[in-house]
């Protein structure tokens, strides 16, 4: 972390929106596919480190109803609703600068794990909808993958080059600031290499 950086905190929200793009979903559970909580986390925290970011997460308010249901004709299943009123507070270490956001979240599972059912689920959704990260596949198709970049900067062709960051750069294709900037110093190199021949 920079200690020198005279970032402000949105400003390095805003990196963070900008490096994570979207999320594939890779998990199944109840007849649903998301994009789990490691996988969340794992994406998110690393940035969230390097710009010197932390997520502190309260409960403000807590209810918890039990609800009773026929799982079979001769079984009755009991859990617990638990309905929580969340602060989501981003703080930048450097400057103590923060940023308070209210979320609310259900949760409903065995007695004592609806709670954190309810944590699981806010901590993944705040984070996934703050920094608006898609986790559509067809939304997905058009952000450049790394693999894609790294594989089109091998080629020395100037031509192939243009072509490929201007179909990049066209809606609804997208790539990063760093990919757009790896592209263009990759041209500036080949064209400073075509002037020395």
């Amino acid at each position: 972390m920079n200690t020198e950086n005279k970032t402000n905190i949105y400003q390095k929200l805003l990196k963070i929106q900008e490096e994570i793009r979207g999320l594939g979903k890779n998990t199944k559970g109840y007849n649903y596919q998301y994009v789990s909580g490691s996988k969340v986390l794992n994406n998110i925290k690393p940035i969230m480190n390097k710009y010197g970011l932390l997520l502190k997460q309260e409960v403000l308010d807590l209810e918890n109803i039990r609800i009773d249901y026929n799982q079979n004709k001769e079984v009755i299943k009991s859990e617990i609703l638990s309905k929580l009123k969340l602060k989501f507070t981003w703080i930048d270490v450097v400057t103590g600068e923060k940023d308070e956001n209210v979320f609310f979240a259900n949760g409903m599972n065995g007695w004592d794990k609806g709670v954190g059912s309810a944590l699981t689920y806010a901590e993944r959704y705040f984070l996934l909808k703050y920094f608006h990260i898609s986790t559509d596949e067809d939304d997905l198709d058009s952000l450049l993958r790394e693999e894609d970049l790294n594989e089109i900067l091998k080629s020395k062709d100037i031509g192939l080059l243009i072509s490929f960051g201007k179909e990049w750069t066209t809606e609804p294709k997208s790539m990063t600031p760093d990919q757009s900037i790896a592209l263009k110093n990759r041209i500036k190199e080949l064209r400073g290499q075509s002037k020395t021949k």
